[in-house]
Formats: structure tokens, C-alpha cells, sequence
């Protein structure tokens, strides 16, 4: 297969190789599409099995030129599908789920340009003029033309200083004035351009106001005629003079080009705030900058005007010649990539639509790149540094042996894979740094203490971090069932410590005597001094910046690392944030686990809830009634939840107690209810989004959401996973209290799905990812330009050059400017993310 899958520089197969690779993606699409409409069963064909046709079909790819990284990729899938028949379902369904997308995204790639629709507009060449010789990149903007200190001063507010800022304050989109339409081809709601004959012109005052004035053309092209109006404010344009002047700039007989977004007007189709220039003949070239072009539109603060800011951009692009590309024209053509002048160039004066889409495929390899390298290189330096070497006792003979033996569970054949892998990491020279990926309920939990034991059996202790103190106490209670009747003695910091106790639990932890400690980011502080830490396990790893995570590993040697997370995140964002670890994943839930019925309500049908509600305490069951807290209106938020109680409490549950949790209790009384609803003392508990992660109780078995459509998908799985925990038939009830068609197809994705990796990666495409981690996460990557929904084969390739170049040049002492890059990347990073 290497042979075939040769890395050169495809702009596009030609005619008779896009047959080829046609003829191969065809069956494969088809096999793929079949799986899913017959629930991922594995299907029997008439020869093989579907995971046994996709093995053979991804070994056997064309011989074709296809862009570098794609032959690992393969290999991947291929693997992934030799286990496929032993995977649970939700397993199966990521694995066919990606391999689609992927297989698409190549076609993408590979598919030659689609020939530009005649008849287009002869527009004169976009090349700007030479750079003015006193001006660099380095330059202040004020020593551009009609740059005073007013307009300095607005476009300092959006962090453009020198001319390189300017460069790199990147279009947020392109409207297309490069369509040629007739008249009677224009569609409302697109933007075209017509070439038309003058028929008449008229200008006048608008009688409701002196100061408008309103110049009209009427056109005619060979399919139609159509009006077009300007609209010219201002008390200089009503004079009879000026009028009189525009209308001889367009006399009768003349031909013009006319650009804007089409709209319906009370005479039909016209153009919203059209553009206009006179040609001399229909085959003219159009002069204009921005008739019959692919003009860039810009995020601009109040008072920078988007043609004045589109004149600077003007005066600086030729600019873009002397920035010193980070990438060889070797490396360039590798990966089928233009220069990076020329991708400045193509993004903000595109000449057509195929420059654009190679000048942003450039800039968002490189984000991506920048991204990778960062990460490689950070894995890297970890990998280099000593780590304690644990020498482990055979799991029968030592505390994870006897951990396992009481546990009323064995351990599923995911949860044993993934120890067995933790296992491996530990008696490594280097230190282990690995990410658990599992949905709620997977059982992460007991692997992480099992881990613990292992290190502990070997004369170390462990850390336990978690983002809050509900989920800090949950995980003290968990160990302190577990740990003490092995002789290991586990403890708990948070912020609400008594200072007493604070003291005693930091000498004994200094003196060795204390194995495990358990504690949020409390734990993060100076005095905690650890004896000889040779494990750190984070929970919900996302919630936490790289640099928290730093902090920690630097109170031992260079302790182990295990995080754990329960939000499911799909592989663009993975490898954007966990670049620098390696992955886990428990994909299959423990046996007896009751599937969770998931319903959507409007909010005229909450008393139906509330029924539900009263027939699961009649059970012997309990409730959640989880509301939305928001930061930006945190004490609104509250009040709400409050006044819900209190309605719940006095009206609709009279005969029962119900709970209240929020984030400003403080941590005992937090505890105290918590412990109440787990004991059965209350039998509802109305919470806000405290409950997302951690707590755990079994007896519970309906969720109800309120106001569901103002929490992200990713988040509402989080919560869904709080029941279903028993063996009780348990449901979760989304309320959904808009009338926003997308909010409700956004709950209907959750009420279809059980999957979280499917709707995190929804979430994704819907809300972005920092509502997908959360809006506190600090480890997001800082991306300008590049889409991790909708750039995931850049992504791909990006990675894989990241790669290579660490391989060939691990130092980066042959590319300077990439390393330079790199290192003003660092410091900007370790600025914007201090520690909470």
C-alpha cells in the first residue's frame, strides 16, 4: 500500500483518476450507508461480513497522488474494523460514523476544481502595487495614509498596532460579487452581479425628507428589465446641481455592472445597497475593487468604517511579499501548499473563489500546525525527564488484587484493557501521561483507584484532583469505602479545611505517612509538600488549564499523569486539546445497567413531569429537578432555583421533602444535601448544575431539565448520566421552554441518542467548542481562522507534518522562524492563561 498512497502535490486528479478513485469510494460508501440503516449488526453479505469487505477495501486503495498522511489514516480505519465485531454498539457507530466523514473529506480533497460558470465578468487584476519603501511589517499603523490618532486609537482597541496585525486580522467571510447573473437567474438572498443597458435615469428628493435624495436606474439585460435604487443622505446630495451631475454619469444606452445582495421590492426583485460602475462596452473590465469580486468583510469595532479599514488593507497587502514564510518551497509543494504571501494575498483580495480556498487552506494548516508542534514538543520534553520507576507487584499478591476481590463487580473487558495499558505505562522510564475517555457510568472511577493501589503498593502516594468540592467529597467517599480496609490511609483538602486539620494532613503527607490526597485545586498551593508523589490523577481533565496541571506535576520528580473526563469529545477537538497525551477509552458500560428513557416536554406539559416524579417516590425512587445556571446572570439564575423549591416544596410535593444545592452554599452544607437525598431524607432534589459531574446515587431515577434548550448538548448528557444508576427503569425529561425550531431539533438529537461521542460532536458543529467544554476551559487552542467542526482533514494533515518535522528535526534547529513562532506562541500562552 505505501507504494500507491505516494505523497505529491495534488491540486485536484484528473478526469480518468477521479474514475478511479469513484469506482473505490462507491462500494465502500455503500457498505457504510447499509450498516447504519440496519443498526450496526455487522451485516452478512453474500461473500463476507461488512467488517471483513471494509478491511479488504481499505487495504487495497487505488494507486492515485494523495496528500501526505492519508496512508496512516487508512491503516488506522483498517485496524479499527478488525476489532469491529467485538465492539459495542456505540463503538460501531463512531467507527462507521468517522470512516464516512473521512472518506468524504478525501473525495473533497481530491475532486478537481468545478469549472467556473460562464459567463463571468473580465475583472482587472487584484495585484496591488510595490510595498512604500519607508514602510515594514513592523511598522505603526499611523504612518499609514489617513491614519490619524483617532483612528490609531480604534483599531489599537481591537489589537491592531503594526502593519503585521493588520495582515493577520483575517476576514471572517467573503461576499461573492464574482457570480455573473442574468436578471431574470437573480435569487433573493444571494449576492450576484448583472451586466446591464441603461434605460432610464432619474433622480429626485424624497418628499418625506429634504436630506435624501434617490437616484434610480432603470436596466434591461436580454432576459428582463429590473429598478435599481440608490439612496444618497445628506443635505449637499439634494441639491438640483448634484443630482443633475449623477444623472449624466449615467446616460441612456449605457452599459454598467451592478453588485449587491438581492432582496424583493415592491416592483420585484432589486438590489439591497447596490454597487455600480459605468463600463465602456459589455466586455469591458471592471475597475471597481469591489464589483464582480469575492470582497473580504471584516469583524471591525464602532467608528472604523469597512471601506476606510478595506483602503489600509489595501496600502499594506504588498506588504505581504517580505514576511518570511516559516515553510520551505519543498515543504510547501509536500503538502500542497501555496506560499504564505500568496495566502495573504488570496484571503483578503481573492481574484476568484478557488485563490480563497487555497489561501485559507494555508493559513489554517499553519494554525493547526503551530497547534501540533506545540504539543508534540510538550510531549516530547515530558518524555524526556526521569519518572519514579514503579516496580509493581503481581496484581493477585499486592492491594489492586484485593481491591478487585471486594469490589462486587468484576471488572468489564474495556475497564481491563484500559488498566492493562495504565499498567504498561507505569513501569516505564518515562512518565506516563494518559487520558481516560468514558461515558457516565463507564466505570473510569475504580480504574483510577486501582491505579492509585499500584503505585502506592510501590512505596508512592498518589493525588487525586477534581475541578469542585462536590466532586473532590464524592471521590473522598468513594475511596474512603475502599481504601481503609486496605491499610491505606486517604484524606481530603479543599478550601473549607479547618486550619487544625489542614496542618496535620500536610505534615503527614510531607512525612509519607499519608498515601492519597484527595482535593481540588486547593492542592495546587505552596505549603502542600508531597513526600514522594508518584501519581496524579485529574478528574474532568477539561476543566482544567495546562498550566494548573503543570503546577501539580511539579511537586513530585515527575509524577505519572492519569486525567480522566466524562464529556466525550470528538477527535478534531481531542487532538487539538490532548495532542500531548495518549488516549483511552472505556466504550461499554457495565452489565445491568437500565438504558435511560429521554423525552422532550413543552413547559405546558410540565405537570406531566411532576407525575412522573410522584410515581418513582411512590417506588421508593428520587428526583433531580436540575435549572440552568448562567454566569453572566448567576444571581437571576438563583432566585430561580430558589423560587422553584419553594413552589415544589409548599405546592406540588406538599407530602415530600425536597432538597436545595447550589453553588453558594457553602461545602457543609453542600454535604449535609447531599447526604440527605442519598439517605432518602429528601426525595427531590432541586439543583443547578452542581449535580453535572460526580455525584452518584442509585436510587435515583428520573431527571427532570428545566429550560433545557439553554444548555449545550454535551452538558445535558452529563446531567441525563446522574440517573440511571440502579436497576430501576429510570427517565430523563427535557423541558423545553422555547419555540425556537432549532432548540427543539437540538433536544431531539439527545431524545434520538445515547451516544455522547455523537452528540458532543453535534455539539460541536452547533455551538462551537468552548460551549462544548465549558466557558472556563483555558486550554482551548488559539485559532484565528480554522474551524474544528469543519477543518478536520487540515487538521488530519496538519498533524501529520507535525509530525514528520519532529521526527526529521525534533529540536527545530533547521527551521527558525517555526521555532520562533513557536516560542512567541508559548509566552503569549503563558500569559493569557494564569491559575484560577
Amino acid at each position: 500500500m505505501a507504494d500507491s498512497l505516494r505523497s505529491q502535490d495534488p491540486r485536484g486528479l484528473n478526469r480518468e483518476q477521479l474514475s478511479v478513485l469513484l469506482c473505490w469510494l462507491k462500494p465502500l460508501q455503500q457498505a457504510l450507508s447499509l450498516e447504519v440503516e440496519t443498526g450496526f449488526n455487522n451485516l452478512q453479505g453474500r461473500q463476507q461480513r461488512f467488517d471483513g469487505f471494509l478491511i479488504h477495501q481499505l487495504s487495497e486503495p487505488p494507486a492515485l497522488p494523495y496528500p501526505p498522511g492519508v496512508e496512516d489514516r487508512l491503516r488506522g480505519l483498517q485496524q479499527g474494523f478488525v476489532g469491529y465485531g467485538d465492539l459495542a454498539e456505540s463503538g460501531r457507530r463512531r467507527l462507521v460514523t468517522d470512516t464516512r466523514q473521512w472518506l468524504h473529506e478525501l473525495r473533497l480533497r481530491l475532486e478537481p476544481s468545478a469549472p467556473m460558470a460562464p459567463p463571468r465578468l473580465r475583472v482587472a487584476s487584484s495585484s496591488t502595487s510595490a510595498p512604500l519603501r519607508e514602510l515594514g511589517l513592523d511598522s505603526p499603523l499611523t504612518q499609514l495614509r489617513g491614519v490619524g490618532p483617532k483612528l490609531a486609537g480604534r483599531l489599537a482597541a481591537i489589537g491592531l498596532l503594526l502593519v503585521r496585525d493588520l495582515l493577520k486580522h483575517y476576514p471572517r467571510d467573503h461576499v461573492d460579487y464574482a457570480t455573473r447573473r442574468r436578471i431574470e437567474a437573480l435569487v433573493v438572498g444571494e449576492t450576484a452581479t448583472i451586466v446591464a443597458t441603461i434605460r432610464r435615469c432619474n433622480g429626485f428628493v424624497s418628499p418625506r425628507n429634504p436630506n435624501l435624495a434617490i437616484l434610480e436606474l432603470q436596466l434591461q439585460d436580454p432576459t428582463g428589465r429590473i429598478k435599481v435604487t440608490r439612496f444618497l443622505a445628506g443635505k449637499r446630495f439634494s441639491s438640483p446641481a448634484y443630482l443633475k451631475g449623477q444623472q449624466r454619469l449615467y446616460p441612456q444606452g449605457a452599459t454598467v455592472a451592478v453588485s449587491g445582495l438581492i432582496k424583493e421590492g415592491p416592483y420585484g426583485v432589486t438590489f439591497q445597497d447596490p454597487l455600480i460602475e459605468v463600463l465602456e462596452s459589455s466586455n469591458a473590465e471592471v475597475r471597481s475593487r469591489n464589483i464582480g469580486r469575492l470582497m473580504p468583510v471584516y469583524g471591525l469595532t464602532e467608528g472604523v468604517a469597512a471601506d476606510r479599514f478595506r483602503q489600509l488593507m489595501d496600502q499594506v497587502l504588498p506588504l505581504a511579499r517580505t514576511w518570511q514564510d516559516p515553510l520551505s518551497q519543498t515543504e510547501c509543494r509536500h503538502w500542497s501548499l501555496v506560499s504564505l504571501p500568496e495566502a495573504f494575498q488570496g484571503l483578503h483580495a481573492p481574484d476568484d473563489p478557488s485563490q480563497l480556498d487555497r489561501a485559507r487552506r494555508r493559513l489554517v494548516f499553519d494554525e493547526f500546525l503551530m497547534l501540533q508542534l506545540g504539543l508534540l514538543r510538550r510531549r516530547r520534553s515530558l518524555r524526556q525527564r526521569p519518572s519514579p520507576q514503579l516496580e509493581l507487584i503481581r496484581r493477585g499478591d499486592g492491594l489492586v488484587g484485593q481491591f478487585m476481590a471486594s469490589l462486587p463487580f468484576a471488572f468489564t473487558a474495556a475497564q481491563e484493557r484500559v488498566f492493562a495499558e495504565i499498567e504498561a505505562d507505569l513501569q516505564r522510564s518515562q512518565p506516563m501521561a494518559r487520558l481516560v475517555q468514558g461515558d457516565v457510568g463507564s466505570g473510569k472511577t475504580v480504574v483510577a483507584i486501582a491505579a492509585l493501589l499500584s503505585t502506592i503498593s510501590s512505596g508512592w502516594q498518589g493525588a487525586l484532583m477534581a475541578p469542585t468540592e462536590v466532586l473532590a467529597e464524592q471521590h473522598h467517599r468513594n475511596l474512603c469505602r475502599w481504601l481503609p480496609p486496605l491499610h491505606v490511609t486517604v484524606e481530603l483538602l479543599t478550601g473549607a479545611t479547618p486550619r487544625s486539620k489542614r496542618r496535620q494532613l500536610l505534615d503527614d503527607l510531607a512525612n509519607g505517612s499519608l498515601k492519597v490526597l484527595v482535593g481540588t485545586h486547593a492542592l495546587l498551593e505552596d505549603p502542600v509538600v508531597f513526600s514522594r508523589l508518584g501519581l496524579v490523577v485529574v478528574d474532568e481533565q477539561h476543566r482544567f488549564g495546562v498550566h494548573q496541571r503543570d503546577r501539580l506535576l511539579n511537586k513530585g520528580l515527575q509524577p505519572h499523569l492519569l486525567t480522566m473526563t466524562a464529556t466525550p469529545i470528538p477527535r478534531t477537538l481531542a487532538l487539538s486539546l490532548h495532542g500531548d497525551l495518549d488516549v483511552s477509552q472505556i466504550d461499554e458500560l457495565p452489565p445491568g445497567r437500565t438504558p435511560i428513557r429521554t423525552a422532550m416536554l413543552t413547559a405546558a406539559q410540565r405537570s406531566q413531569a411532576y407525575e412522573l416524579i410522584r410515581e418513582a417516590v411512590a417506588r421508593g425512587q428520587r428526583a433531580y429537578v436540575v435549572l440552568p445556571l448562567v454566569e453572566e446572570s448567576e444571581k437571576l439564575e438563583l432566585r430561580s432555583a430558589v423560587e422553584v423549591h419553594a413552589e415544589l416544596a409548599s405546592e406540588v410535593f406538599p407530602e415530600l421533602t425536597v432538597g436545595l444545592l447550589h453553588g453558594r452554599l457553602n461545602s457543609a452544607d453542600k454535604q449535609a444535601v447531599l447526604r440527605d437525598f442519598a439517605d432518602g431524607c429528601s426525595q427531590v432534589l432541586v439543583s443547578t448544575t452542581v449535580v453535572e459531574v460526580g455525584v452518584d446515587v442509585p436510587e435515583a431515577s428520573v431527571m427532570v431539565i428545566d429550560h433545557a434548550e439553554r444548555f449545550g448538548l454535551a452538558q445535558l448528557h452529563q446531567l441525563r448520566g446522574r440517573v440511571g444508576r440502579g436497576e430501576a427503569a429510570s427517565h430523563c425529561l427535557l423541558i423545553n421552554g422555547s419555540s425556537n425550531p432549532l432548540a427543539r431539533q437540538r433536544l431531539e438529537v439527545l431524545v434520538r441518542s445515547n451516544d455522547g461521542f455523537e452528540i458532543a460532536e453535534m455539539d460541536l458543529r452547533l455551538r462551537g467548542p468552548g460551549q462544548v467544554l465549558g466557558t472556563r476551559q483555558s486550554g482551548l487552542p488559539d485559532l484565528a481562522l480554522a474551524s474544528l467542526a469543519d477543518d478536520g482533514a487540515v487538521l488530519e494533515d496538519a498533524r501529520a507534518a507535525a509530525q514528520q518535522l519532529m521526527e526529521q528535526d525534533p529540536d527545530l534547529s533547521d527551521h527558525v522562524a517555526l521555532l520562533s513562532l513557536l516560542e512567541e506562541q508559548q509566552r503569549r500562552l503563558s500569559g493569557a492563561a494564569p491559575l484560577n
